[in-house]
């Protein structure tokens, strides 16, 4: 068996805000009745956070539930736990209509950090970030790949993409990390 390697093993850039590649991160799919009883208790089981409001992440204790849709979740535990997790999740919601997938290893995370990590993001993204509260998610595109993204500290973001295009997201989040002096000694 071949030893997990997440996809840019931490690679990390600075500029006028640091952009870091966040490593293993168990990312599970959870789909179905986001109001139902079961989900909800499910959610809680597994997360220690309750089902969040629409376009909402909420974490704690590095275990979290981020709204995707008016039937997904983005459930987020340690990458040694996700496959418990899915075990979990899929026992406690038995007899009920959902899906439970393990994505850790398809997708990507990266952190932005700095008192200007917004103004990476805006070059990137068609979100108002100015108008981001903490712990408010957008789906959204990211220098044209389907990206997750929210602000998971005062001066952090954290991006969700599929793992496929890691290298290409890392490079936009890069480039858009550089000052303009720095882009013209390239």
């Amino acid at each position: 068996m071949s030893n997990a390697v997440s996809a840019l093993q931490g690679k990390s850039a600075s500029g006028f805000a640091t952009v870091t590649e966040a490593g293993l991160q168990g990312m599970i799919t959870l789909r179905g009745d986001l109001k139902s009883a079961k989900m909800k208790k499910a959610v809680k089981a597994a997360t220690g956070v309750d089902v969040p409001a629409p376009r909402r992440i909420a974490m704690k204790d590095g275990k979290g539930a981020g709204w995707m849709s008016p039937d997904e979740l983005l459930i987020l535990v340690p990458y040694t736990e996700a496959r418990a997790t899915v075990e979990g999740l899929s026992k406690a919601l038995e007899g009920e209509h959902h899906l439970v997938a393990d994505v850790s290893d398809a997708r990507a995370m990266f952190r932005i950090a700095g008192n200007k990590a917004d103004q990476v993001l805006m070059k990137l993204c068609p979100v108002d970030l100015p108008t981001l509260a903490e712990g408010e998610l957008r789906r959204s595109r990211a220098a044209q790949v389907a990206a997750a993204l929210w602000k998971s500290d005062a001066d952090e973001f954290t991006l969700v993409s599929f793992r496929s295009v890691a290298e290409y997201v890392f490079g936009a989040l890069e480039m858009s990390a550089r000052s303009g002096s720095e882009l013209s000694a390239s």
